[in-house]
């Protein structure tokens, strides 16, 4: 198999998962690369995205791992290039390799979460916020295909965190958690804000996905 680094920013944020499985099978279709596809009655492009992202998130670390038909031998960096002339706005493949580590591997995710006040932000908020991740625990509900509704201490599943004041009105939190077996949604760090300090609750919160890790927080590629 081989593999893409991708972004996905601007209006594409809003693109889903599935739809965005289409938006590539598509896009090397145009770009002229026949992907190889699974054998039988209802066969399947052999694509695949680690770690798929939630509608409304940004990320400049996505991973595509893909095989070409036979026949198609194409340079990775020419892939790149030619998927980026048939991409559309806002999805953008910063690199293209073949092989890759295996996604088990991947162990951490880095993301930057975005906190927004309207009115400016609290007085000794970053202090306090710092102060809420460092309690023994911070339970929170998790909606789980296998056990249904679920609490979760989300505390052990955070490797670093760190509070920013980026302007009077704006809040980052930068942080790095668990990826996979088990997760860490970043979403549940402002939800957790909103249960348990709803006075530093945010007008609004963004996320943007920067990097995923290994076990040594190397970069996973």
């Amino acid at each position: 198999m081989s593999r893409l680094l991708f972004a996905k920013e601007g209006s594409a944020i809003y693109i889903s998962h599935l739809d965005l499985m289409r938006v590539f099978q598509r896009s090397f279709r145009r770009a002229g690369l026949m992907l190889k596809h699974t054998q039988g009655f209802t066969p399947h492009a052999m694509v695949s995205i680690a770690l798929p992202l939630s509608v409304g998130v940004s990320s400049q670390c996505e991973l595509l791992d893909y095989e070409l038909a036979e026949g198609f031998s194409v340079p990775a960096r020419e892939v790149a290039e030619r998927l980026n002339r048939a991409l559309p706005a806002g999805i953008r493949v910063l690199r293209a390799y073949d092989g890759g580590r295996k996604i088990r591997e991947l162990q951490y995710l880095r993301a930057v979460i975005t906190m927004e006040y309207d009115r400016g932000v609290p007085d000794g908020a970053s202090e306090d916020l710092e102060a809420l991740f460092k309690r023994e625990s911070l339970l929170m509900d998790k909606q789980s295909k296998r056990s249904g509704l679920t609490q979760v201490d989300i505390l052990p599943l955070i490797r670093e965190l760190a509070v920013e004041r980026k302007d009077e009105n704006t809040l980052l939190i930068h942080c790095t958690i668990c990826a996979q077996n088990p997760s860490l949604n970043p979403a549940m760090l402002p939800a957790a804000v909103e249960k348990y300090a709803p006075e530093l609750r945010p007008d609004f919160s963004f996320i943007h996905r920067e990097n995923v890790l290994c076990a040594d927080l190397s970069p996973f590629r």
